[in-house]
This record gives structure tokens, sequence and C-alpha cells, in this order.
């Protein structure tokens, strides 16, 4: 998982080709460590998407500006656009994840 620590780096996650996951964390959060664990196998599981954790602490200004009111939340990208959000303020469990990546695999042309 990509980890980025600027502006500039996450910025460059947002300009890669292919699929993206953004999430949305803070460590603080206990629903977020919740999922902290099962990550890698989520990860492992769809491994036609990059992972990029985004500190929404760090990084708030862009987590107003795509709305992200709760967090853990995940944004989809493909080559820079939007394709699907998970994002609500409510604990998240490793099938709800991948049944959403799924779901964006099946309306891909």
């Amino acid at each position: 998982m990509i980890a980025p620590q600027s502006y500039e780096e996450l910025a460059a996650c947002l300009e890669q080709k292919g699929k993206t996951v953004f999430f949305f964390t803070a460590d603080w959060c206990p629903d977020c460590q919740f999922i902290y664990p099962a990550l890698p196998e989520i990860e492992a599981e769809n491994s036609d998407f990059t992972f990029v954790r985004v500190d929404r602490d760090a990084f708030m200004e862009v987590a107003q500006r795509w709305n992200i009111f709760g967090i853990p939340s995940f944004i989809a990208v493909e080559n820079g656009k939007e394709i699907g959000r998970f994002v609500n303020k409510d604990r998240k469990t490793k099938a709800q994840i991948n049944a959403f990546l799924a779901e964006l695999r099946a309306h891909q042309p």
C-alpha cells in the first residue's frame, strides 16, 4: 500500500494509469483500526487495484474537496477519473470492501 507524505505524492497517485483505491483513514479512528488487519488480504484479493492510504488529518483539504465526511472511506479512480465510492461513517468489513470492488469490476467495459 502506498502512503503519500505530501500533496505532490498524492497527486502522482491520482495521475497514475490503471485503477487506484484511495483509502481515507486516521490512526485514531477505531473503525479504521478494525479494518487494518484485513487490508493485506484485501489488496492481495484485488491485485488489479493499486491501494493508496490517505491520512485524512494530513490531507484534510483533499478529504473536504472529495466530500469525505466519514472514515474509513474508499474512493476508486481509474486513469484519473472517479469510478466509485464507498463513503460513509460506518465500520466496514472485508466482505463489504471486496463486494464494493467486485461491483466496480462488474460495471467495467
